[in-house]
């Protein structure tokens, strides 16, 4: 379905506002989720489970880290592949994510192929 939003986003914007990689640490979500439930009590990190999983994993929405200062990036690249493969495991915690930062219509975008995991 949709393998990478970010991806087709680059295609019709190619130069993007790439930058150096920079490292991020926040908590793995879904981002429809966590759009939809950020003024609620939680903030849309409590991310359920089994909602946030199915929208990542089967319908292909896109995954993301939010930082402790409220910071959302959409996650692409490798770590994004496959409907999400590589990050679906690690909803609801602390990673830490080293790649270019980019800012595609509205929405930072870091893409990276690994992810290191903490809690």
């Amino acid at each position: 379905m949709l393998t990478s939003i970010a991806a087709w986003i680059s295609a019709l914007d190619p130069q993007g506002s790439s930058s150096a990689p920079q490292t991020i640490t926040g908590r793995v979500v879904a981002l429809s989720y966590y759009g939809q439930n950020k003024t609620r009590p939680g903030g849309g990190l409590d991310q359920r489970l089994g909602e946030a999983r199915a929208s990542v994993k089967w319908e292909g929405m896109p995954a993301g880290v939010v930082t402790s200062d409220g910071k959302a990036y959409q996650v692409a690249g490798g770590l994004a592949a496959n409907n999400n493969a590589k990050i679906v495991e690690l909803l609801g915690r602390t990673v830490t994510i080293t790649g270019p930062v980019s800012e595609q219509y509205g929405m930072l975008v870091i893409t990276a192929d690994a992810v290191k995991a903490g809690t």
